[in-house]
């Protein structure tokens, strides 16, 4: 018992933890490891905000048709859309809509462009 006790012992201090060699490998395989990550998920954000853009596009087209379907003129002001029953709860972002004058359809932001 006591032989096996003192083998153990010996076997402990014999042990050696990992050489900078190893430590620099796993530092270096993390690095890459990471900039990996950081690239894919970089474009990640950019599909997102082209996807809002396409549903404030679609948002605001939506309510136009359903303003001229309930008032058979088309909106002359962003007011007509988001004021006391209006058909958008938010505002209408910036340089979504084109006001062409009185009774024509005003324009909305192609979506290609976003």
């Amino acid at each position: 018992m006591y032989q096996r006790l003192l083998t153990a012992r010996k076997a402990h201090r014999n042990e050696d933890g990992f050489t900078l060699i190893e430590l620099l490998i796993v530092i270096v395989i993390l690095g890459v490891l990471a900039g990996i990550v950081v690239f894919s998920v970089r474009g990640i954000s950019d599909r997102g905000a082209t996807a809002a853009c396409k549903a404030n596009s679609n948002s605001v087209s939506t309510a136009v048709e359903a303003y001229y379907a309930k008032n058979s003129t088309y909106p002359t002001a962003d007011g007509d859309l988001t004021g006391a029953g209006g058909f958008l709860k938010a505002p209408v972002p910036t340089g979504f809509i084109t006001y062409n004058g009185a009774g024509t359809a005003p324009t909305v932001k192609d979506t290609s462009t976003c």
